[in-house]
Order: structure tokens, then C-alpha cells, then sequence
């Protein structure tokens, strides 16, 4: 999701201005995303550049510190009833939206009704639903058909798309429908008269926000917020952002590409620093409805001629930052390897074997079939991933039409289901955070069920019984074997085909203090010395 690093067209006409002919002012944060923002809706846009604009706006119930575990956020507390059947939660007093109404506890139940059409962790937890109830405006409970002990974690994740309260005007709208407003009750308030899409987005310190007590840790404790204003700023292309951070035009860059990383790492007014220590994945989406990739052993060959190290070579390089000799990882399978999902199962199907894979490939009668790749050519990870992608489906003995275009229009072109000779797809390049795939609970592209899954729509119903599984397992021993038995059978069916991992620096001036390190990019505590 995945719009990895900074290309967004379109912008020089700003940069031309008097705007960023100076230094910023003491008091304004800049910062440049690693892609435009074309929707505001945190639940029915499930890129990260979406999920790191809605942290800044909105706040959610529970947040999630650094070691992943769950913290009150909004709420005050809640207790459980009734065997665990029985939730309820009471908010912190004094939290108001940015429109001025106080937040109820019907605004959360909206919200919670839904994120959880659209969200996989969501939806998990609505099926289990049977009623939610307002007792008063702080008040709100949760009442279950069965137990659900991973309440918080379902509240609190960091993985798009993320709870957000909003309010309850806002929630009633149809889950698939956008909301046209940014109204939440977070640390700034956003400032849509300002908003230029493609250009420029503008936040302004929420002066209402009461932040919780407690160091901050993550999404989780006090999230202060010390800068009155904070622009997002999407430049013309890397060499731009580079100037512009190296001059003081700008803060921070988000994600600077790696042929710049010396040049950055050497200029002392600089910091060049990983703050996302559980790395970007990187994916092949095949579709499954749509030959040849409907065919299991078609997508079983492509896994045997991968070589990961050749996509993360292309996409990060070869040189260290932060105290990493090197920021590629190799033999990933399908979930973050530093997660407690993480096993060796399977791996050996990662053989890097082109020769035997074009065998597969003829076995299978795809020998020279048609692929329509897509390619977004304003992120440059993904960009690089699919050229690497493209020229090896080539020497494999695939007949491929690289179809490259910008992120936006790749997302709009996926959505459709239609067969190749009607504007269909075969397949595109993309990147996860190791986060989204620390375990099932989130991990979209691992899922099996069908027209309802990410696109690519897999239908692997073994993969939804050990998901199943593992959110009812009893203990930690039973959610590994779950895993490790779903992993066994994607590199059997194949869902996606693993390329890699890297680590993604970011890039600031050495006067900006508070970065706080994980997922996503956070705006709180940050300060200027």
C-alpha cells in the first residue's frame, strides 16, 4: 500500500513561488510525504499516506506503544464483564472535535460500525458483535456473542486502515462513499480551504486537545503537539526535496531515495535515521481471476525464479545508514520476520532458479501468455521493483506489456475485474510496512477470500481456516502452529509472491528533536531547538 518513496507530478508550479524561497518560519513544521494524498478518508483509503494524515487529525480509543502493546488513548478506562462478553468503555473528559461538539460515546460507535465494514481486523470483531450501546455521552459498551480477547489490539493497531473516531455525521456515511470533510478531535486540525491536491496540505495545532499524562510512545501517551502549524509539501522529484532540505526550506523528508542517501548522510545540518525498525516488504500481486495467474502452478513458478536480493538491490542499493552495513533482507516469507508470526516454513520454495522455472512455466502451458503489468512511475521503490519484475517475467518466457502510469491511476486500474482485452491487469509491484504483516489480524494480501479481498482476490479458503484459527487460539504455542500453517500453504497457493525487505531511512534537519521511532510518521513531540 503502498506508495513507497516520492515522485508526485505536478508540483513545480508551487515551488516556483515566493513560499519556499525561505526559511521556514520558527513555528511551522515542513515535511514532504512519500506520495500525495487524493482522498482524506482514513477507512476507504488504505494508503499509508492516508493512515499518516488521519494521525495528525483524528485520535482513536487506544493507542499502541512501542512494544506493540495497546494503551488508553481517548478512554479513561474500561472494564470487562460477563466472561468477556461484556465490554465497557468510559472517555476522558473534555474531548471536543475540531468543530467544537464534545465527543460522545455514539460518535465511537458510529466510527467503530464503519471502520469495521471496511477493515479486516474490523470485520473480525463485528461478526462477534451483538449489539453496541450508548449509556451516556462518556459512556458506550460492547456486547459479544463470544469472546474477543483482542479488543484492544484491534482498537489500537497501526495498520491501515486504523480506527479513528469521528463524528457521528461523519461515520454515517456509507462505509463505501468518502467523506468530504477532515473533522476529528487529534493534536491539529486540518486546514481544507488550504488543501491543494497534488501540491500542499496545511494543519493547524488543535489549542482545544488535552493530551493525556505520560511520556509518549509511539501512537500511545501524550501526544503534544508544539509546532502551530504543519504543511505537507509534495515536490517534483527527489533532486528538489534533496535541495530543498539540504538548503532549510523544508524539516523533513520522509523518504529520500538511496542514491541520495550519502549526499544527505554527509551534510552535518542533517539527520539520516530509520525510525521504522520493522522494515517494507515488498510484494508481487498476481490476479487470481484472470489468466494465466489463475493457475496456481503459473504463480508457483514465478515464486521459484525469484531472487529477492536482486529487487531490494534495485530498490534500496547497496550502502548502510543508521549503523546498518546493509538495509536488504533476504528468504522473507509471508510475515515480518521479526514478528512471533515469523517461521522458516516453506522458505526453501525460494529457490532463485530461472531454468526451473520456465520448466514450470511450460508444464503449466503459459509459455509465452500475455502479462499486463502494472507500473507507478512517481514512487520510485515501486518503480524499480517492477522494471526487475518486468525483465525477469521476460527471460522467464512471458509475453509482457509494462502499462506504466502514475500510483493513482495504478489503485483506480487495479480496483477492476475485467479480463486482460478489457482494460484488466495481471499484476503490480507494491510494498507493505512489517508491521501490516506482523500477524494475521491485519494482513490483507495473505487473505483467501475471494471478491471480498484486496485486489488480486484469492480464493484459498485453507488460508481462512487458519486464520480463523489463530484469533481463536487459546494460547501463544497455538497461534504459531496457525501461522506457520498458513504460511505453509501460500507458498503452496500463492496469495502474493514475496520480493523482499528493506529498511527506509527518513531525512531531517539535526534541529528538529522528539522523533519518535516506529510506525507511522508521528507530529507530536516533535520541537525545534
Amino acid at each position: 500500500m503502498h506508495r513507497r518513496d516520492i515522485f508526485a507530478a505536478g508540483a513545480a508550479t508551487m515551488l516556483a513561488g515566493p513560499a519556499l524561497a525561505q526559511a521556514p518560519q520558527a513555528r511551522t513544521l515542513r515535511y514532504v510525504p512519500h506520495a500525495n494524498l487524493p482522498n482524506i478518508d482514513p477507512f476507504t483509503n488504505t494508503a499509508f499516506v492516508a493512515r499518516d494524515h488521519a494521525f495528525l487529525v483524528f485520535d482513536q480509543l487506544y493507542g499502541m506503544d512501542e512494544q506493540f502493546r495497546p494503551q488508553p488513548q481517548m478512554v479513561e478506562g474500561h472494564v470487562v464483564e460477563n466472561d468477556g462478553l461484556l465490554w465497557r468503555f468510559t472517555l476522558r473528559e473534555n474531548l471536543r472535535f475540531h468543530d467544537g461538539t464534545p465527543v460522545r460515546g455514539r460518535d465511537c460507535i458510529a466510527s467503530i460500525r464503519r471502520w469495521g465494514r471496511r477493515d479486516a481486523f474490523g470485520q473480525v470483531l463485528m461478526a462477534r458483535v451483538a449489539d453496541m450501546t450508548e449509556v451516556s455521552d462518556r459512556v458506550f459498551t460492547i456486547r459479544l456473542n463470544q469472546p474477543f480477547p483482542k479488543m484492544l489490539d484491534c482498537f489500537a493497531k497501526v495498520t491501515t486502515s486504523c480506527l479513528f473516531v469521528m463524528p457521528e455525521r461523519l461515520a454515517n456515511v456509507d462505509p463505501f462513499q468518502n467523506i468530504t470533510e477532515a473533522v476529528g478531535s487529534g493534536p491539529y486540525r486540518f486546514v481544507q480551504n488550504e488543501w491543494v491536491p497534488g501540491s500542499r496540505l496545511a494543519y493547524a495545532r488543535n489549542t482545544d486537545y488535552v493530551p493525556r499524562q505520560g511520556a509518549p510512545s509511539m501512537t500511545a501517551g501524550g501526544k503534544v503537539a508544539h509546532f502551530d502549524r504543519v504543511e505537507w509539501l509534495i515536490m517534483p522529484d527527489p533532486a528538489t526535496a534533496s535541495a530543498a532540505l539540504q538548503s532549510g526550506e523544508i524539516d523533513w523528508w520522509e523518504q529520500p531515495t538511496a542514491d541520495l542517501f550519502p549526499l544527505l548522510a554527509r551534510n552535518r545540518n542533517l539527520q539520516v535515521d530509520i525510525i521504522n525498525n520493522s522494515g517494507l516488504i515488498g510484494i508481487f500481486r498476481p490476479n487470481h481471476v484472470s489468466a494465466p495467474f489463475n493457475n496456481p502452478a503459473v504463480r508457483r513458478a514465478v515464486l521459484t525464479a525469484i531472487n529477492q536480493i536482486d529487487f531490494m538491490t534495485a530498490v534500496i542499493g547497496t550502502a548502510g545508514v543508521d549503523g546498518r552495513s546493509d538495509l536488504r533482507r533476504e528468504n522473507i516469507g509471508y510475515f515480518a520476520p521479526e514478528s512471533p508470526s515469523a517461521s522458516n516454513v516453506g522458505l526453501d520454495r525460494l529457490r532463485k532458479n530461472l531454468a526451473a522455472a520456465r520448466t514450470e512455466l511450460q508444464a503449466a502451458g503459459a509459455m509465452g501468455a500475455r502479462l499486463v503489468l502494472l507500473n507507478a512511475t512517481d514512487l520510485s521503490s515501486i518503480n524499480a521493483a517492477t522494471l526487475v519484475g518486468a525483465d525477469l517475467f521476460r527471460r522467464m518466457g512471458f509475453n509482457v506489456e509494462l502499462v506504466s502510469t502514475d500510483w493513482g491511476t495504478l489503485v483506480a486500474r487495479r480496483a477492476s475485474r475485467n479480463p486482460l482485452e478489457q482494460g484488466g491487469w495481471s499484476g503490480f509491484f507494491t510494498f507493505w510496512s512489517g508491521v501490516d504483516h506482523w500477524n494475521p489480524s491485519s494482513h490483507a494480501s495473505i487473505r483467501g477470500h475471494g471478491e471480498q479481498a484486496w485486489p488480486g482476490w484469492p480464493t484459498i479458503p485453507a488460508i481462512e481456516a487458519q486464520r480463523d484459527a489463530w484469533f481463536n487460539a487459546p494460547n501463544e504455542a497455538a497461534e504459531r502452529a496457525a501461522t506457520a500453517e498458513m504460511q505453509r500453504i501460500a507458498f503452496d497457493e500463492v496469495p502474493y509472491v514475496p520480493t523482499g525487505m528493506y529498511y527506509q531511512p527518513t531525512a531531517y534537519r539535526r534541529n528538529l528533536t522528539g522523533m519518535l521511532k516506529g510506525q507511522p510518521p508521528l507530529f507530536w513531540n516533535l520541537r525545534r531547538a
